[in-house]
């Protein structure tokens, strides 16, 4: 079975990714013509929709790290010091 922390992560990777999904294909239904080209006013915005998901997943995965940080975790190079002085 899987972490808790992995397990989150892979449930917001794979909704956004569903997301994207289906904004594409929405934009391609009703922008798309019957020969499978893609209007000019839908291809700008499937290039926004791709902007979009590089800046919803990129805040995603900082949203999750800042989430799932634990404090306690914290790099304590100042104890190693300690130690080493006697």
């Amino acid at each position: 079975m899987l972490e808790r922390e992995r397990l989150i992560e892979l449930v917001v990777a794979v909704s956004a990714v569903l997301l994207l999904l289906g904004t594409m294909i929405a934009i391609g239904m009703m922008y798309g013509g019957d020969d499978g080209t893609l209007s000019p006013s839908g291809a700008q915005l499937l290039v926004g929709a791709i902007v979009g998901f590089i800046l919803v997943i990129t805040s995603a995965g900082f949203g999750v790290a800042y989430m799932l940080n634990d404090p306690e975790d914290g790099d304590d190079d100042n104890d190693f010091e300690t130690q080493n002085a006697i």
